[in-house]
Order: C-alpha cells, then structure tokens, then sequence
C-alpha cells in the first residue's frame, strides 16, 4: 500500500488576510442590516497603517457605510490595540473607495433572480469526522483555533497573528499524524523553548487529546521554523480580502472553485452557491448515500438555473453518481433566489464566518442537512 500525504492550514483572526475578509465581510453585515436586499462586493486591503475598502454597492435606502469606524472595529475584534504591535484600531489612517454598483450587473442581477456572475462552485463533506471536513482540515482549524483562545484566555505574550499546518499519512484505513507546524506572533523576549512548551502544553496536547483515533506514535512539532516572530498583522505584511479561498474552504486535497466569499452578498453565487454546495453535500452523506461528496455548481451571469450540477461520491455512493446528480437538481431550488431564501441569507452574518470559519460549524445553516428521507426518495425514484 502506498502511503499518501495531505496536509491543510489555518490561521487566526489576526493574519492579515484574514483581517481584510473581516473588514469586507462586516462593510456586508452593516449594508444587510440596513437593507437585505442590498448589494455588496467589498474588498479591502491593509499595508503597515493604512487600510483602503473599495469596491460597489447599492441598496434600497441608499445608505452607505461608516467605513472608518467598521475598520477601527475590526482592528479591536483581532486585538490590533497596543502600540508595540504596529497598525493600531486607533492609529490606522483609512481609505474609503466604495461606489455605486454597475447599472449594468444591477440590472443584470435584479432582486437575484439571476446570477451576480458566472463561476464554478464546490462543495464537499466527508463521514471521516464530526465536523465532515477532511481530517487535516479539521486539526489545523482547531490548532488555530486554540491558539486564537489562548490569547484571550489569559497567555499575554501571544500576539494576534499566527498559522497552523498539519500532515497527515494515509495508508489504506490507517490515518497517522506525520507533523504540526505552528507559527505565533508573540511578544519580544520570548525565549524558542518558552514558546515551544507552551504551545505544545496548551494548544497542541488538547487538540491531539480530543482524536484518540489518529495514530500519534510518531511525529514532528515546530514551532515558529523561522525564529522570532514580533512583527506580525499588517505592519509584518500586506492583507488582502479573499486570498485565504483555500484555507476557507476543505485544503488543498479538494478542488476549490476559485471564488472568494468574503465581502460578497449573496447575490454572488461565488458565496451563496458555495454554501450550497456544502449543504448538498453534508445532506448526501447525512443521508446515506454516500461517505463522502463533493458537488460541483456552475453558473452565468444573470441566469438564474445552474449550468452544471456534479456530484462525485468517490467511489462511496450507494447509487451512480449521475442518478444523486439528478436527485439533487430535483429536490433542492439552486438559482439565486432558491438558495438565498433555503439558507435564509439575507441576514448580516457574515463577519461571524470571517473570524470563525465557513464550515464544520452547526450553527451556521448551511451545516444543517435536509430531510434525509426526500432525498432518498428523489434517488429510488431515479433508479
């Protein structure tokens, strides 16, 4: 049996990127809130204190966001507030370039009627864990995690950026851990072994403590590879929104569509279509039809019905994958209008996933599978 590798990453809040998908997505939450019908596409990015959001928007009331004060929000969310780390909430100077959307794609889009742009969606869950992420996607989301929440736990020293990464063997049935690599902005002073025996003691020993069914007899830790690690956030390195997709989505071992979420309505099937790409496939698997799921959606600009409706099992399903494709396009509305009002979208609360996550969280109503029963039913009848 050839052993195979595959390895994920994470990070936390604080990263630059992930600062700027903060940003965009709560410039979203603030114009859904006010009108959620409106139309959004916020981008931001973020170099040493300066901070610019551009892009489009459009909504019923005309109202147009306080981008300042949402920015230095941000910035105090991730805990960018002391001086000593650099770009500070109350330092940072900030350039505002939204402006009105297009008439062009508001006519286009219309009330969603049709799709705000064309693109390849994916979806996928697995019955390998709890959350139905991929195993390695899974740990280094709750090694970042864990990092994330001992700094506001009371370990003073960590800064608010940092990264995770796992390897994983796979060798038939047999899932081994080969490394963890962690990297953490952190205070100066701090000695490498200080460091390395904290994280090991209170963020790595309790995640590998709550997965007695990965095999840990032999593998590697590092931590900070690359020595001190002060200058962190935006003053170590330029942000951007939407440069994370793959850390967003499954990991590398997972086709990723190409479209980013944040800062998008969901108008923008890169977003809405995504989450329901993930809600089809947790369905499927919830269902029994199969182990694991990946499903594809396409779409084009201002057409409201997708082009493309995939689902590969991998092998796991209980029936063709052509007959679940086809059962899928007949129980679940996937145009615009369908699954924003299935996944009750309109609603300001996006900025939750940009901190958080996207995915493997139950609360989120993409995570919460459909009738199992109508499923089965739209595949038996297929056969």
């Amino acid at each position: 049996m050839v052993t195979k590798y595959r390895t994920a990453e994470a990070v936390t809040p604080g990263h630059p990127d992930k600062l700027c998908d903060l940003i965009s997505d709560m410039v979203l939450d603030d114009m859904l809130a006010h009108d959620p019908h409106a139309h959004v596409a916020a981008e931001t990015c973020a170099a040493g204190d300066t901070v610019m959001v551009f892009g489009e928007i459009n909504s019923h009331d005309g109202h147009k966001p306080n981008v300042g004060s949402i920015v230095r929000h941000a910035f105090r969310t991730v805990g960018y507030t002391d001086p000593s780390y650099g770009a500070t909430a109350d330092g940072v100077r900030v350039i505002d370039g939204m402006r009105a959307q297009s008439a062009e794609i508001d006519a286009a889009v219309g009330d969603a009627d049709g799709a705000g742009d064309q693109g390849v969606m994916v979806g996928h869950a697995t019955g390998a864990t709890e959350t139905m992420l991929p195993p390695e996607t899974e740990l280094a989301r709750q090694l970042a995690a864990r990092l994330w929440e001992a700094r506001a736990n009371g370990i003073g020293w960590l800064r608010p950026d940092g990264k995770t990464q796992v390897t994983l063997q796979v060798d038939g049935g047999r899932t081994a851990l080969d490394s963890i690599l962690i990297s953490t902005q952190h205070d100066p002073g701090m000695t490498p072994a200080a460091i390395r025996g904290c994280v090991s003691m209170y963020i790595v020993d309790p995640v590998l403590a709550a997965h007695p069914e990965l095999d840990a007899a032999d593998w590697r830790l590092d931590v900070n590879p690359s020595g001190s690690f002060v200058l962190g956030g935006p003053e170590g390195d330029a942000g951007l929104t939407g440069r994370k997709i793959v850390v967003d989505q499954y990991g590398p071992s997972i086709p990723v569509g190409g479209g980013a979420f944040s800062g998008k309505d969901p108008s923008k099937v890169d977003r809405s279509a995504a989450y329901m790409a993930r809600h089809i496939a947790v369905s499927l698997v919830h269902a029994r039809l199969c182990h694991e799921a990946t499903v594809r959606l396409a779409y084009g600009i201002g057409i409201a019905e997708p082009t493309d409706v995939s689902v590969d099992t991998h092998g796991t399903g209980i029936a063709d994958d052509a007959i679940l494709s086809a059962a899928v396009r007949d129980v679940f509305d996937l145009t615009p209008r369908g699954i924003i009002d299935a996944l009750d979208l309109r609603r300001p609360i996006y900025a939750d996933t940009a901190l958080h996550g996207h995915f493997g969280r139950p609360e989120l109503p993409w995570e919460r599978p459909s009738d199992p029963g109508i499923l089965r039913s739209a595949v038996e009848a297929r056969l």
